[in-house]
């Protein structure tokens, strides 16, 4: 059968149509932003966060550094640093993962502290609850993460029931996307569950 040269070219532009649209679709099922979230999972603590933001785990052993894990938007570094004293000691200073959050950059830190005497009533913040726990969350602009060009600062306190210790959240977060960042924090706290005390 032969069909006119309008038709044909119909046809053809049709079957381009077809092909664009499926491979839009495969394109769109497999961005970053619909491949959705992981999960991190240690003894301690499993919770779920975005996928653009990696995971980091150092063991540098300080006093009062234990943090459990990094979240970051971008590569990251050992957050310590040690230099030799003249009289044969050395010193260990530890900090963030990054120097500087680039635009749309987020950083987030996930620790267990303690303190002599600590309670949730030290902290300041908004009551809520996080994994079954009393918490505490508060958010400044731009807070203590000005310091890495940061435009807000999460700092989360969640009561552990060892006497004296809590975990400890602390995300930094640079715009434009500031309300989704923030939404993104929040549902990393909603999906946290505790596997021991």
């Amino acid at each position: 059968m032969k069909f006119p040269v309008h038709r044909r070219r119909l046809l053809a532009a049709c079957g381009v149509l077809a092909v664009a649209a499926g491979s839009l679709a495969v394109w769109s099922a497999a961005s970053p932003g619909a491949a959705g979230l992981q999960t991190y999972r240690n003894e301690f603590v499993t919770f779920k966060y975005p996928a653009a933001w990696a995971p980091s785990v150092f063991t540098e052993q300080t006093l009062h550094f234990h943090p459990m894990v990094y979240l970051s938007t971008q590569p990251t570094h050992d957050p310590c640093r040690t230099t030799q004293s003249a009289g044969g000691g050395s010193t260990t200073a530890c900090s963030w993962p990054v120097g500087r959050l680039a635009p749309g950059g987020v950083v987030v830190l996930l620790e267990n502290r303690g303190a002599p005497g600590a309670t949730l009533a030290n902290f300041v913040g908004q009551p809520i609850r996080i994994g079954g726990r009393s918490a505490k969350l508060s958010t400044q602009k731009p807070g203590t993460c000005r310091a890495l060009g940061a435009d807000a600062t999460v700092s989360v306190t969640i009561a552990r029931p060892l006497p004296s210790n809590w975990t400890a959240l602390q995300a930094c977060l640079r715009g434009p996307n500031l309300a989704e960042q923030l939404r993104q924090v929040r549902a990393l706290l909603s999906s946290m569950r505790f596997l021991q005390s």
